[in-house]
């Protein structure tokens, strides 16, 4: 009964949201560690230990310690990726970006992302875990850009556009997350909202690239 209802909502099973929960738990905990004593001095028995979980298990959901903190920065890209993936408007894609609304708040998850990003400024580790959650994330946004607008994954506008996307959601998180003065109060939410508005009217005014140029590297130079 509650497997069926679960798949009528299109929520995911339920052992893979306790999976998700317990994936979300380490990577607080990683970065409350990572905070309080410096990369270099926490291990993953730390992590595992602090998180509740058994180191093999830690290694079962993660490659390395700074890895345990993926799940925190990828969680913004995922709504945005299911978002695109479940608009059913007839629109743009600008639209279709600009009918995200961010929660607002600021939560105790949001400040330890923060914490987080702040962390990625100066360890190695942790900033390449960033940089390939973006990534990933691009080449998810070429997929859905691509199938939204019927044109080829490769193509070389639609590589700019996800790009685009991709960039201004990385450097508007970096943005709110090391700002201080007055404007460190300013809401993820708002910032998020404030870089997908700059991002869609890049995207919404942007003009066809010449033709032979469209598809990306296969293209030959005139």
């Amino acid at each position: 009964m509650a497997g069926r209802a679960g798949a009528a909502t299109g929520r995911p099973p339920l052992t893979e949201r306790r999976r998700a929960e317990t994936r979300m738990e380490i990577a607080e905990e990683a970065v409350r560690l990572f905070v309080a004593r410096g990369v270099a001095a926490v291990t993953a028995e730390d992590i595992a230990s602090a998180s509740g979980v058994s180191t093999r298990t830690l290694w079962r959901y993660f490659r390395s310690k700074e890895e345990c903190v993926r799940p925190l920065l990828t969680t913004g890209l995922e709504v945005l990726t299911e978002h695109l993936r479940d608009w059913r408007g007839e629109g743009s894609l600008a639209e279709a970006i600009l009918s995200l609304k961010p929660a607002d708040g600021m939560g105790p998850r949001a400040r330890t992302l923060r914490d987080l990003v702040r962390l990625c400024r100066d360890e190695p580790g942790l900033r390449a875990v960033w940089l390939e959650a973006h990534y990933d994330a691009e080449a998810a946004f070429a997929a859905l850009i691509a199938d939204r607008t019927d044109r080829p994954a490769g193509d070389l506008a639609v590589r700019m556009e996800a790009g685009m996307l991709n960039t201004a959601l990385r450097v508007g998180v970096e943005d709110w997350a090391l700002r201080s003065g007055p404007v460190a109060a300013l809401s993820l939410a708002r910032t998020i909202t404030g870089v997908l508005r700059m991002a869609a009217h890049v995207i919404e005014t942007e003009p066809p690239l010449p033709a032979g140029t469209a598809h990306g590297a296969g293209a030959e130079a005139p």
